[in-house]
């Protein structure tokens, strides 16, 4: 009888499980909560462009397009670009727009016996015949609700949209207290871009953040409003903004995308030779990080204006909160079109903000707050049970305990595909999805559910100790090499993907780097 999987969501991580299930023998089903493809791309700010170079933001089987020639295309090509793949490969058939799952349920063995389990599942698979997922759905146009029965879960909802982190205030003292507008900036996404300029005309603005969704609301107020009513950017922590990926004209992929990079690091699961050599090569991590961080002070202003982070930029890479700034943003703070503020903490009140620890307030008729998502609550609160819910956001102190980032060891027949954080989203998405649908297949088991929980402490130890308070994030950066040999030994394919030694050393590696699995 053939195997029924769900996937959820169609944004990238979405179409890149349904495509490679496809090829399989699969017949997954995609349920989309919005009209279309493309997931956080479909709302942006309209200046947003990719803040991946090109090359390493591809799909290895579908190139992007001549006509696109920018290494940072805008919102439209890129949109253009994952809607293509979709419409090139057939995926649409397979999707169900305008459906938003309420919650997934798991019929099966009992809580006792499964917590009993030594291996995932019950039998280190991904099928069994004593469990079903039922995935409650909603049309959200007739707001109908259906259940289907399914018997493996890929959950590609992505971290970056829907639920809002919105900071805790004191009694009294949040946006209630004021009596202007506040809105999240998955509000000013939602609106289309005339909408948006004609509620940014006129209105003295504050945008909390400093990461890339607020300097891109930043600049739209600029273009909004200019001079005569400046915006305001409020930020807690200065951060690494990058103004190219070429520090001092050599390729920053030379310094975070080779093997020999990698060398310089520890790694998860590494042996006594390699972690000697991590020893021995600290001052060249400390240097590697140290030319990035004189090639940004370089070209952009950020003595002058208080801005230059107290945190090193390996730390910033290796929590993946590096942002490319957007063009032109400091002569938009030198003319006064943005005035930066530091705000460890605030408040509100009537007229509008109070920064603790000063008296004077911040008076604004607009805040937008740029203050990012809730991915783990989002990822939670999509299951029904209890016990799922507590076991996937696993504790206070760990990110969550995703087997090669992508399985839960305490969850049978569901994977997470597109959580985990990398410099290319997209590129790790593609081979996690490759690894998954290899394990559908039965290329490979996994292993015990023991070995599997301390391969996670391995990894939740080495994020801990190079992103420091954003261990959270799950983020892979200046690992993409070593995490993606690991998915190719479980798939049988060879590690080793370069021609010759030096180029193997050496050469970044990228996308096409993994086209055929030779």
């Amino acid at each position: 009888m053939e195997k029924q999987i769900a996937i959820i969501g169609a944004g990238i991580s979405g179409l890149l499980a349904c495509k490679y299930t496809l090829s399989k023998g699969f017949h997954p089903i995609v349920f989309e909560a919005r009209s279309g493809t493309g997931g956080v791309w479909t709302k942006t700010v309209e200046n947003t462009k990719l803040q991946t170079p090109k090359p390493l933001y591809q799909f290895s089987d579908f190139p992007w397009p001549d006509s696109v020639t920018d290494d940072f295309p805008n919102q439209h090509q890129v949109l253009d670009y994952i809607q293509s793949y979709a419409q090139h490969f057939d995926l649409l058939k397979h999707i169900k727009f305008n459906t938003k799952v309420v919650g997934i349920h798991y019929e099966g063995p009992s809580q006792e016996e499964m917590q009993s389990w030594s291996l995932w599942g019950g039998n280190g698979e991904p099928f069994s015949s004593r469990g079903k997922w039922k995935i409650e759905v909603k049309d959200t146009q007739s707001l109908a609700t259906e259940v289907y029965q399914v018997d493996f879960v890929i959950l590609c909802l992505g971290r970056f949209s829907d639920v809002p982190n919105i900071p805790e205030f004191p009694p009294r003292k949040g946006p209630e207290a004021f009596q202007g507008e506040v809105i999240h900036a998955v509000d000013y996404f939602n609106m289309d871009f005339q909408s948006a300029r004609k509620f940014l005309h006129g209105k003295r603005v504050t945008v909390v953040g400093f990461q890339k969704s607020a300097l891109d609301i930043a600049m739209e107020c600029c273009a909004a409003n200019g001079v005569e009513r400046p915006c305001r950017v409020l930020y807690k922590t200065e951060h690494w903004t990058v103004p190219d990926y070429l520090p001092w004209g050599v390729p920053l992929a030379y310094f975070y995308l080779n093997r020999f990079s990698e060398l310089v690091v520890h790694k998860p699961g590494e042996g006594f030779l390699l972690s000697l050599l991590a020893n021995i090569l600290t001052p060249l991590r400390w240097a590697f990080s140290k030319f990035m961080e004189s090639h940004c002070k370089n070209k952009l202003p950020l003595a002058k204006f208080g801005m230059v982070p107290k945190h090193s930029f390996l730390q910033e890479i290796n929590s993946c909160t590096v942002s490319t700034i957007p063009d032109k943003f400091y002569d938009k703070v030198e003319e006064g079109s943005i005035i930066l503020k530091k705000a460890p903490s605030f408040s509100f009140c009537k007229e509008g903000i109070n920064v603790d620890g000063e008296d004077q307030t911040l008076e604004t008729d607009l805040v937008i707050l740029a203050t990012g998502f809730k991915g783990d609550k989002k990822l939670k609160d999509i299951f029904m049970s209890a016990m799922f819910q507590e076991c996937l956001v696993g504790s206070p102190t760990t990110a969550i305990p995703l087997y090669r980032e992508c399985i839960h060891p305490q969850i049978p027949q569901l994977a997470v595909i597109g959580f985990s954080e990398s410099l290319s989203n997209l590129y790790t998405s593609e081979i996690r999805s490759r690894w998954l649908a290899e394990l559908l297949d039965g290329t490979f088991k996994t292993p015990s559910i023991k070995e599997m929980e301390e391969d996670v402490e391995k990894w939740d130890q080495y994020k801990k100790r190079y992103s420091g308070p954003y261990y959270k994030r799950s983020c892979i950066a200046t690992l993409h090499i070593w995490y993606n040999d690991q998915l190719c030994k479980d798939m049988g394919w060879n590690p080793k993907r370069k021609r010759g030694f030096f180029a193997e050393l050496f050469e970044p590696y990228g996308p096409m780097d993994y086209v055929s699995p030779f």
